[in-house]
């Protein structure tokens, strides 16, 4: 029995993978840290990967964080928001938790069902004299409606903070996606395209948010005595080294990536259906999202799959507003989406054979009657 589990455990085609560099590579920039004997408190390797994101992501005020949480919470607190923000129910929970950490009241309002992204029209129903920001979420790395979201935040005087944890390295219109509303949030969580270890990171629009922000991550310090209410969100040297280890190869991931996704878009095409992607915006193959019949349809694939060596994930079922956890009221506002959703397994080492096998049981199964 223990062989046979073993043999199925090697052979698991997971949902994801961590890139781990070459283990030279790590250990040069490691040998850095025991050189300065810095571990923490904004080291050189921090300083550097600063410099090195801002030039690749083409953005000008990002601070690195401990996690892609503390990257949301930070965030609300640098812009002072209060009281309630619009956002929405399809997503990761940290999105709505971070919120409700800070006191802050999640509205949700509904999204899109062919893009899956936050509707601004159904924003712009919810946003009551109490909201004080919107937190839309690139699902999947897709773009958002940012102008009509710009448009909204400057007409009811209001910041507009976008969880970006899926668009490393994404451009819209020639310009990072990361340089719209007051602030945009990164993951570096191991499962990310880019990645740290555990990490992230907030991009501002002003410098001044960027400063109040970085006095917040070091205990609200400034020149060594404490000066506001902080907390410690500090990126790591250790984590650092890892982050400069990856973005090295960072290009290759990414080409790899979208590769893979086009090829599974190919592959499937009219047998299974995929989220609308935004013409005006590159991809960076972080998700293979697609859309199945029913509940019924999509947990049989699921399931099936996972018996046979193959993991897929219902990302982001159940919808975040019909559990209540956060808001204390239950709806569905998320739509019929969240039971439809399945994303296929997405990783820069994922062979051309494999890909293959996900496809071709996927094309089998979806002609299965699960009735």
């Amino acid at each position: 029995m223990e062989t046979t589990f073993a043999f199925w455990w090697m052979n698991m085609i997971p949902v994801t993978k961590p890139y781990l560099p070459p283990r030279e590579r790590l250990d040069a920039y490691l040998d850095r840290v025991y050189a300065s004997e810095q571990l923490t408190n904004n080291g050189p390797l921090v300083q550097e990967l600063t410099e090195k994101l801002k030039n690749y992501l083409g953005v000008e005020h990002l601070l690195l964080v401990a996690n892609g949480t503390m990257a949301l919470q930070i965030a609300f607190e640098a812009l002072n928001i209060n009281g309630a923000a619009v956002t929405t129910p399809f997503t990761f929970p940290a999105t709505s938790s971070s919120l409700t950490w800070q006191g802050i009241r999640p509205i949700y309002a509904a999204i899109d069902p062919a893009t899956l992204n936050l509707d601004p029209l159904d924003v712009d129903k919810h946003l009551d004299e109490d909201v004080s920001a919107i937190v839309p979420v690139h699902t999947y790395g897709n773009p958002c409606e940012v102008e009509a979201f710009e448009a909204l935040a400057e007409q009811r005087e209001i910041k507009l903070i976008y969880d970006a944890s899926h668009t490393f390295g994404v451009f819209y219109k020639q310009r990072s996606l990361l340089r719209w509303g007051d602030a945009a949030t990164l993951s570096f969580h191991a499962t990310k395209l880019f990645h740290t270890g555990e990490g992230g990171a907030i991009v501002f629009k002003h410098e001044a948010d960027l400063l109040r922000a970085r006095e917040l991550i070091n205990f609200g310090f400034v020149d060594g005595q404490p000066h506001s209410v902080g907390i410690n969100g500090k990126m790591s040297e250790l984590h650092a080294a890892m982050g400069l280890a990856v973005l090295e190869d960072i290009d290759r991931i990414i080409a790899r990536r979208v590769a893979i996704t086009e090829q599974y878009r190919s592959l499937l095409e009219g047998v299974v259906q995929f989220p609308e992607c935004h013409p005006d915006a590159t991809r960076n193959g972080a998700y293979l999202p697609v859309l199945l019949g029913n509940r019924q349809k999509r947990d049989y694939i699921k399931d099936t799959l996972r018996s046979e060596g193959i993991e897929c994930r219902a990302y982001f079922s159940p919808s975040l507003d019909s559990l209540g956890l956060y808001t204390g009221i239950r709806s569905t506002l998320a739509g019929a989406q969240t039971d439809r959703i399945l994303c296929l397994p997405v990783y820069d080492q994922l062979a051309d054979s494999d890909i293959d096998r996900v496809v071709s049981r996927v094309r089998q199964l979806v002609n299965d009657d699960v009735s």
